[in-house]
């Protein structure tokens, strides 16, 4: 099989997306998942631009990696100087990594209004510049910004700056669609025309998601003979993007045959855009080709199905192939298949024609129409299969509840809520206060079972979401709740639905305490 060299900008280009900041100790724990990755190029940043990317290189140094080489980024010398005096071409020999990377200009219009100089003296910057580089031992890596725009504007001088990055000793040069609007076929031409220019050059190829086309384009430049591609974790970048590695390794390795990783190392697919997404402080996008929580999740009931007989009946590739699993979804689209799926994704033993899966499935169905929504409260859905179980035997169960809230002066407001519960055939009536109704009611269970059941203790709440269902119905709408829950080891989401929102949240709550407890007593 061919081989792809994949270059990953994710700790440069990728900490370009709004709201994406990375620590040198982020940047360095994201390195160390590239490599066991297996990817052949990681950019750590532009040496000298900002302190963190200097701590990053200097640190990287003792980074042991076993499959990627570390590229310091820079851009070619200032107009009118010469290499050895330009403090950007210094940084990046002081960066000390066996790869630069330098971006140049290759559109006039950059080149005459950016850089305000004559189209020769940015041909003499960009050839100066990576001859100077590599004659101290550097691999050089040129990045030609903007090159499809200008190739479109004046294309003999397009070429003429890739020339002189050839001059200057560049081991590749990699085309870049820094606008990100090219199209594929756009992207095609214009390898070919490079490919006709320089037939022995290595192209490589950057692009941007602009047109919702980056991974597209960075394929069909591969189809045309380049064989390096940049991009970043998840698609991380600027305004729209980066080109996403992510969906690029999968579909190179898995439909077209080229090899980019190490053997073995797809299956590492899920766990690294998790990983990252995790470092990133951004919530993974559950969406995502190949490793989305979604990507491989079936909810009409005839899909899931036909996926009882045959698990490619409606997926592109096996999960597994990329670390990633099949994920049934139920909700009132549900058949039986969902729910005996469902059951086989949380090890319960049902036999097709248990009345149970009849009986659980109109109660999901009812519930969905009142309000419940159990696509994001699996949960809740093991708890209806458990309860739908003669001999189930909850750990405890409500008699009754009371909230209160008031405005005390001097106090401000205050809420407090009694709990009567039934433990182990005992009556258990506790009350405590809590910040409002739902956190007093939370307070007051745990108390009431803390003595029977210690592990409650670990039990934390990590996100809490209401929503109105039925605005046209003002304060008297149905209220949805989404109750996600943690201990050490897991994650649970539970779902609650009424007129009265206190219900709701006792109903979501009741599920959240119910399933943690029975997870602890197996654990």
């Amino acid at each position: 099989m061919k081989n792809i060299q994949i270059y990953d900008t994710t700790l440069r280009d990728g900490t370009q997306r709004e709201g994406l900041s990375l620590t040198a100790n982020d940047k360095l724990r994201v390195a160390q998942l590239l490599d066991d990755l297996g990817v052949a190029y990681i950019e750590g940043g532009w040496p000298g631009s900002n302190p963190k990317d200097v701590e990053f290189f200097q640190r990287a140094k003792s980074l042991t990696l076993k499959n990627a080489r570390i590229a310091a980024f820079g851009s070619t010398m200032r107009v009118g100087g010469k290499p050895e005096d330009d403090a950007n071409v210094m940084a990046l020999l002081d960066a000390a990594t066996p790869v630069c990377t330098v971006v140049g200009k290759t559109w006039t219009l950059h080149v005459e209004q950016v850089l305000r100089t004559t189209q020769p003296e940015n041909l003499r910057l960009i050839r100066e510049t990576l001859a100077y580089l590599k004659a101290r031992g550097r691999e050089v890596i040129y990045d030609a910004e903007h090159f499809f725009d200008g190739l479109r504007a004046n294309s003999e001088y397009a070429l003429a700056t890739l020339g002189a990055a050839l001059e200057g000793g560049a081991d590749s040069i990699t085309l870049c669609d820094t606008n990100g609007g090219t199209l594929p076929w756009q992207i095609q031409e214009a390898i070919k025309q490079v490919r006709a220019r320089f037939s022995d050059a290595v192209i490589g190829i950057h692009t941007h998601n602009d047109g919702e086309l980056a991974v597209a384009n960075s394929l069909a430049a591969v189809q045309c003979g380049a064989v390096q591609v940049q991009g970043t974790i998840n698609g991380y970048g600027e305004r729209c993007g980066n080109a996403n590695l992510i969906a690029i390794i999968g579909d190179l390795e898995i439909k077209m045959g080229y090899s980019c990783l190490p053997e073995g190392n797809l299956e590492k697919l899920t766990t690294i855009a998790r990983s990252v997404s995790e470092i990133a402080n951004i919530a993974p996008d559950d969406f995502a080709a190949y490793v989305g929580r979604n990507a491989f999740a079936h909810k009409g009931g005839i899909h899931v199905a036909a996926q009882r007989r045959n698990p490619m009946a409606y997926q592109h590739v096996d999960p597994e192939w990329v670390g990633n699993a099949t994920h049934v979804v139920v909700s009132e689209l549900s058949g039986r298949g969902n729910l005996l799926s469902k059951a086989d994704e949380l090890n319960l033993k049902i036999d097709e024609r248990d009345p149970r899966i009849v009986h659980v499935l109109q109660q999901i169905k009812d519930k969905e129409a009142a309000g419940y929504h159990f696509e994001g409260a699996d949960a809740s859905v093991e708890l209806l299969l458990l309860r739908a179980d003669p001999y189930y035997t909850p750990p405890f169960e409500l008699i009754d509840y009371m909230t209160v809230v008031e405005h005390r002066q001097g106090r401000g407001m205050v809420a407090e809520a009694s709990v009567k519960l039934r433990v182990n055939g005992e009556i258990v009536h506790t009350a405590a206060e809590g910040n409002g109704p739902v956190n007093a009611m939370d307070i007051a269970t745990r108390k009431a079972l803390a003595q029977h059941y210690p592990a409650i203790e670990n039990f934390n709440l990590v996100d809490y979401k209401v929503r109105i269902l039925d605005g046209h119905a003002a304060t008297g709408a149905t209220t949805r709740v989404l109750i996600e829950t943690a201990n050490h080891q897991r994650r649970w989401s539970t779902v609650g639905a009424s007129t009265n929102i206190i219900d709701a949240s006792w109903l979501a709550l009741q599920d959240a305490i119910e399933y943690g407890v029975m997870v602890a007593q197996k654990d």
